[in-house]
């Protein structure tokens, strides 16, 4: 991602969504409300959509819990600041300026506290609108003589009401609380964790099943056959030479046993070092199942990422790479074949694939990444089991030279019969018995290997969500440091053009991505963005000063900054286009210049949960980035001219007061 130093531009077409890198909705319940709730309920989330800059939705809310009965001086207060919240006098309704006088009305009937101090504060404060500067003092005072948590809620909710010397007097300690709380709460460290997908839940390949029914039922019928031949062979051995013929046995029967106990670990480690991988039965990312395959692309792609940077002491990284090709692609083929299926990003399961990496890291420092160990003992089992067999060779050969040295010429030639009918049976028997041993083998060994990566995955998963968890900002946070960037930016912009509060006739800041950007939200909120671009218009008696910038959100660092200034007949008329799949655009277009076009916000259909209103998450993203206000704005000076100016100068208003 390129700071907003660097110049970045996008020269996508319109209804492109290039540098959009990662969208992230956080299932959280923070918006939730049980169709059953209580007012009280409905009450505290209206409240949290207020504080976390979503004051539309906080209007519904609280209404709703008025409505039902659950009206005191700390509701009214909250409900003043969301019909005020990003919003002009000018923007109220005829009927919204009737309720707020309504309400004025019953302040005098609240029980006296903290929160009547700061309800009367709030209405003292919308009646000085059109008051002259002289007789604000004594509001101030009372403003200031709130606790400081009330005092700021006041100066934020109603930042476009007050105008004029109120606002210049106390735009001083605005700016400072937010020089203050712009990095607070450890912001350029944590940022990052909004934007992280929450992470998809462990998964792991189980084991095949057995294929050893096959042997297992084959394996009696050779088995006994090979028991009746040697047998008999030792029976005509025994007659011969009842000596020589016990002590053949028991060498033989040794050499047997030895070497179907190394035979059987020789049989099935082979097995294991031809077959490679295990999961035999994952497809290869060279299946046709995946050829063209994005999810898997994008699986390949953040393997590369992630064991380039997790490198083994010692080892260069393009050494390591590739060392651990086979490796890479097994495990490609593994992610692939477990979750391709989900339709997720793969930023989803990228905590996975990062265990991977630094676990084939440990491995190979401990000398276990590819077997090695196992190598050797299967050397071990072979020579062994070679030697055993050389050994039971020998042995039979004896015990044929035992029959023929005190038996006839029938004898000899059943004694030959019954050898060669004991090499047939027993590779035959034995054959069917290690195929069956092996599959158990196999299976047991997989099973306990299952159980193991299954825990040791979870045991990931659940240190990378308790890690996110931890670290990733509250809706709050993210609010209150986008509040202090734009009041900050506002300050810049009135200082550059020596501008005060009372120059100003109205003002409006327009929040809008920046590409490229990454974005999330919770359910039911805004969109919020890692890169932002702000467009602030001051609104004076001698025209319309315009100043754009961008931001990266981590750390506040701005770039890409552009002024203009245009009178009021300069700007001629307002549009929004909304596409469904693509979004909304604001067009300007000024009579001295060509139209510019503003991405207010991206489409987020596809983004949404099945138990949420796209057209109501719409108009909450819209409110979120002031588009409402703004639009409004523009579209009066574009219709009206001076006109429109004239008839909105706080000068102007008509004056709000009090019921008695």
């Amino acid at each position: 991602m390129n700071g907003g130093s660097n110049g970045t531009h996008n020269s996508a077409a319109d209804g492109s969504t290039v540098g959009i890198q990662a969208e992230t909705v956080h299932n959280s319940n923070v918006y939730f409300v049980q169709p059953d709730a209580s007012p009280q309920e409905k009450y505290k989330v209206g409240v949290r959509f207020l504080e976390d800059g979503i004051p539309s939705r906080a209007r519904d809310m609280i209404s709703d819990a008025i409505a039902h009965g659950h009206d005191n001086a700390e509701v009214r207060f909250h409900w003043v600041l969301a019909m005020l919240s990003a919003r002009a006098y000018h923007d109220l309704s005829t009927e919204e300026i009737q309720r707020l006088h309504h309400a004025s009305g019953l302040v005098r009937t609240y029980a006296e506290g903290e929160w009547k101090d700061a309800l009367r504060v709030a209405f003292e404060l919308l009646a000085m609108l059109s008051t002259a500067d002289g007789e604000t003092g004594r509001v101030l005072e009372r403003l200031r003589a709130l606790s400081p948590l009330r005092r700021d809620a006041i100066l934020h909710h109603l930042d476009l009401v007050l105008t004029g010397g109120l606002k210049d007097s106390l735009w001083a300690e605005n700016r400072e609380r937010a020089e203050t709380a712009r990095f607070g709460n450890d912001r350029v460290q944590r940022v990052w964790a909004y934007f992280e997908p929450d992470p998809i839940g462990p998964r792991a390949v189980p084991p095949s099943p057995s294929t050893a029914a096959a042997a297992q039922a084959a394996f009696p019928l050779r088995a006994g056959l090979f028991v009746v031949v040697t047998a008999l062979l030792w029976i005509l051995a025994l007659v011969a030479d009842p000596a020589a013929a016990v002590l053949e046995l028991l060498v033989g029967l040794g050499a047997g046993l030895t070497a179907a106990h190394f035979g059987r670990r020789w049989f099935y480690q082979e097995r294991q070092l031809k077959a490679g991988n295990r999961e035999s039965h994952i497809p290869h990312t060279r299946d046709p199942a995946f050829a063209g395959d994005g999810f898997t692309n994008r699986v390949r792609h953040s393997f590369d990422h992630y064991f380039s940077t997790r490198v083994p002491h010692g080892c260069a990284p393009h050494e390591w790479f590739g060392h651990t090709a086979h490796l890479r692609n097994s495990l490609v083929a593994e992610i692939a074949f477990l979750y391709r299926e989900s339709r997720i990003s793969v930023d989803r399961v990228n905590w996975l694939i990062r265990y991977l990496a630094e676990d084939a890291r440990d491995r190979h420092n401990q000398g276990t990444l590819f077997g090695r160990q196992q190598k050797q003992t299967a050397a071990v089992a072979k020579t062994l089991c070679v030697s055993a067999l050389i050994v039971l060779g020998i042995t039979t050969l004896a015990l044929l030279g035992t029959v023929a040295s005190g038996a006839g010429a029938s004898q000899l030639l059943l004694a030959v019969l019954a050898v060669a009918g004991a090499v047939w049976s027993g590779r035959a028997a034995a054959s069917f018995w290690l195929e069956a041993r092996g599959e158990e083998h196999r299976l047991a060994e997989e099973t306990q290997e299952y159980q193991e990566r299954l825990t040791a995955r979870q045991t990931a998963y659940q240190n990378w969500k308790s890690f996110l968890d931890t670290t990733r900002p509250t809706e709050l946070e993210m609010e209150t440091w986008l509040t202090c960037d734009k009041t900050l930016f506002v300050d810049e912009a009135l200082r550059h053009y020596q501008l005060t509060w009372r120059d100003l006739i109205t003002h409006t800041i327009l929040t809008t991505p920046a590409r490229p950007y990454k974005r999330g939200r919770v359910k039911g909120g805004p969109w919020r963005y890692s890169r932002y671009s702000f467009r602030l218009f001051l609104v004076t008696q001698d025209g319309v000063r315009e100043i754009s910038t961008e931001f990266e959100f981590a750390d506040a660092r701005r770039g890409n900054e552009q002024r203009s200034n245009y009178r009021f007949d300069a700007l001629s008329s307002v549009q929004v286009t909304e596409r469904t799949h693509v979004g909304y655009d604001l067009e300007l277009v000024l009579t001295n210049g060509p139209a510019r076009n503003i991405r207010v916000k991206d489409a987020d259909t596809h983004q949404l949960a099945p138990d949420e209103n796209a057209q109501e998450i719409a108009e909450i993203n819209l409110n979120s980035a002031g588009f409402i206000h703004t639009f409004r704005l523009l579209e009066g000076i574009a219709a009206d001219g001076k006109g429109w100016i004239e008839r909105n100068n706080p000068n102007n208003l008509p004056s709000f007061r009090p019921a008695d």
